[in-house]
């Protein structure tokens, strides 16, 4: 790693790729001739302008995103999509979740603030370790929307096939895995993705939202900021943005642009995450978890027999130079969170560590 940069493994804030910090460092004090830093400028500029339609472009151009799609940069990140999503799709009062770990119920939490949540998966029984099968969920004719994680940060599973919804609106979190895979938008009708894990510094969350879902017709409660109609009509833009992460986000566009795409992406993470798990697969002191099937691509929970021996593996990491590798509070164990941005030269370094590790026990 250049300039005394270590892997880090954590789950967001993570690492973005090296290439694009380093243009971002090289337009730090003047972008494109204007003589300020991109924190610096109006976003009504026309060179913050200028960074936000091709940051969008870019973006539709990644995802196939239909036109019939609206982008949206928020600010506030993901916590603040849980109360946006059922203040602004809950039209008859009732949404059915799917619970498969901690960001889907703290999503089903907020919900219940604002009407009726059905519960109509779980994988609450097993600890969140597996995806429950979707295939024939129960849902009611008025339900507004069906909202899923599409992967779980701290728990480490993944959909790897969306939920029958039954014609019934599709509302998933990718926050964590965002860009990392291609993603057929047109069967969502609302996508949304806090930046901070897999594209960018913390702060925005970016919203894709069919046409026909943005509502006039809110709640009186509603503030004028939490409609997704108020960003939509602005295009983004109708207050002061988070234009210092609207703008690294649109570096890593073009980034992911120049590997080749999704396509590309997702290979290069199918790739890097086998080196992991091949590995658990054959260690003796580590375990993953979480069944086959459902194991994240992008955070990988480990454990060895004891709190005690997670605790002092962790330990070893720090001491070793690997950052953020101690596993979430509510779950324990150990976490490597390897997104886009970790080099393959990470995992298997890390896996290099932890044989060597177990070999001299």
């Amino acid at each position: 790693m250049k300039y005394g940069r270590s892997y880090n493994f954590s789950a967001g804030p993570a690492m973005m790729p090296e290439a694009v910090l380093e243009e971002i460092r090289d337009e730090m004090m003047n972008k494109d001739g204007s003589g300020m830093c991109v924190m610096e400028m109006s976003h009504r500029s026309k060179v913050f302008e200028d960074i936000i339609h091709e940051a969008e472009q870019d973006l539709r151009d990644l995802m196939g995103i239909p036109d019939n799609y609206k982008v949206l940069f928020v600010q506030g990140g993901g916590t603040l999509q849980f109360a946006m999503v059922p203040m602004n799709l809950m039209k008859n009062g009732v949404a059915c979740y799917v619970e498969t770990g901690t960001w889907s119920k703290k999503a089903i939490a907020e919900a219940k603030k604002y009407g009726e949540v059905k519960v109509v998966a779980s994988s609450k029984d097993r600890n969140f370790l597996y995806i429950p099968d979707c295939s024939d969920l129960d849902i009611p004719d008025n339900a507004d929307y069906v909202y899923i994680c599409e992967n779980e940060t701290i728990n480490g599973t993944t959909f790897n096939e969306l939920p029958n919804t039954k014609g019934h609106i599709l509302v998933s979190d990718q926050s964590s895995m965002f860009l990392s895979r291609p993603c057929d938008v047109s069967k969502y009708g609302l996508i949304w993705a806090g930046v901070q894990k897999n594209v960018g510094p913390a702060g925005l969350a970016i919203v894709i939202i069919r046409e026909d879902l943005i509502r006039e017709d809110l709640a009186t409660y509603v503030p004028t900021y939490m409609s997704y109609k108020t960003h939509a009509d602005a295009e983004s833009l109708y207050n002061t943005p988070n234009c210092w992460a609207i703008y690294c986000c649109g570096k890593v566009f073009k980034y992911l642009k120049n590997l080749g795409g999704l396509e590309a992406m997702n290979q290069m993470n199918i790739d890097k995450a086998s080196i992991l798990y091949d590995y658990f697969e054959e260690s003796k002191l580590f375990t993953a978890p979480v069944e086959k099937k459902d194991r994240s691509l992008m955070n990988v929970p480990f454990v060895t027999p004891s709190a005690e021996q997670d605790a002092a593996v962790v330990k070893a990491t720090v001491a070793a130079g690997f950052d953020n590798l101690k596993g979430h509070k509510s779950v324990g164990g150990l976490r490597a969170s390897i997104y886009n941005a970790m080099p393959k030269e990470g995992v298997e370094a890390l896996v290099a560590f932890l044989k060597d590790y177990e070999a001299k026990l």
